[in-house]
């Protein structure tokens, strides 16, 4: 029995870590909605919180789906580490989302206009993350993802820029509803295919 290439061994090895850190920011998001069941009125909830929180989620999964195209790419470690930082990132947010304690915040609300900066600012940075990773992939990669791609980043990175500076209400609610409306259709327009 022929062995396996190294470059697949490597990328085997490459993925446990990422998915490592992918499982963990997935295992807060869940860790954090099952908070709101196990204790309804512990916490005073924030919809604009919850829609982010459903939208991390989502991109998380989504995230650690579409990595799996990197297989065909050629490792060195300054890749590895691109990745693996891109892929903290979401542990981040999630972190950011469901925090270990709220003692020092009304709730939901409260604490996410608070640390706001720290939460878009992180979202940015994964939209600039994911330009250097589709970038990697590949030509063909880029293609298939067609105009709509670079202009839904931009646009994403100037909305992140208005969250960060602007405590509005209305802004943040109407973001987070046209966010979460957008990437469900995102995915399932161009990512509901077969790898």
């Amino acid at each position: 029995m022929a062995s396996a290439p190294v470059s697949a061994d490597f990328y085997l090895h490459v993925r446990v870590i990422i998915g490592l850190v992918v499982g963990l920011s997935i295992t807060r998001a869940l860790s954090g909605f099952s908070g709101f069941v196990q204790h309804p009125g512990r916490r005073k909830l924030y919809g604009v919180h919850l829609a982010w929180a459903v939208s991390i989620l989502l991109s998380a999964v989504h995230f650690w789906w579409w990595e799996f195209r990197l297989s065909s790419v050629s490792w060195t470690f300054e890749l590895y580490a691109f990745v693996l930082a891109y892929a903290s990132l979401y542990y981040f947010l999630t972190c950011l989302l469901f925090p270990d304690d709220l003692a020092d915040y009304g709730g939901f609300e409260d604490f996410f206009m608070s640390r706001r900066k720290w939460f878009f600012g992180l979202l940015a940075l994964t939209f600039l993350a994911d330009i250097v990773d589709t970038a990697i992939k590949g030509q063909d990669y880029l293609a298939h993802l067609g105009w709509e791609y670079p202009i839904r980043c931009v646009v994403y990175v100037a909305l992140c820029g208005v969250a960060i500076a602007t405590r509005n209400r209305r802004f943040h609610a109407a973001f987070a509803i046209a966010n979460l409306a957008y990437q469900v259709s995102f995915i399932l327009r161009l990512y509901n295919t077969e790898v």
